[in-house]
């Protein structure tokens, strides 16, 4: 029943921030800033679960931890990337937040690219 308490807090922001920018604009972008980093400090809660979790079954398989760090970096370069793209969206500036998420997913895919090496190898291996 967290989500009611999230999606209450982003409507309330962004009908704050509506009424705002008909008066002062740039404290729209102020409260719009502020509501971001409230629900993204509610997920932090949500953030440290999957961290406990994915702990967890590094305890239980005997799998590469790297592969589990790499996907933690995903998950954090995604998360990153679109928060600050959303910000720059709702600033004005889709330039920037275009640039932002292009960025990200390059970073991504980079990051990825060891996991699918590995993975190639590994069918290359059965096929052999």
């Amino acid at each position: 029943m967290e989500i009611i308490r999230i999606a209450i807090l982003g409507i309330a922001g962004f009908l704050l921030a509506v009424m705002v920018r008909d008066v002062r604009p740039e404290y729209a972008v102020y409260i719009s800033l502020g509501t971001v980093l409230c629900i993204m400090l509610l997920s932090v809660e949500r953030l440290k679960y999957l961290l406990e979790m994915l702990r967890d079954l590094e305890s239980y398989l005997p799998i590469d931890t790297a592969y589990l760090h790499s996907l933690l970096k995903m998950i954090g370069i995604t998360y990153v990337g679109q928060f600050s793209a959303g910000l720059c969206k709702d600033a004005g500036y889709s330039a920037i937040a275009g640039q932002i998420e292009i960025f990200s997913r390059l970073s991504v895919l980079v990051l990825s690219m060891p996991i699918l090496l590995a993975l190639m190898e590994t069918i290359r291996s059965f096929l052999s």
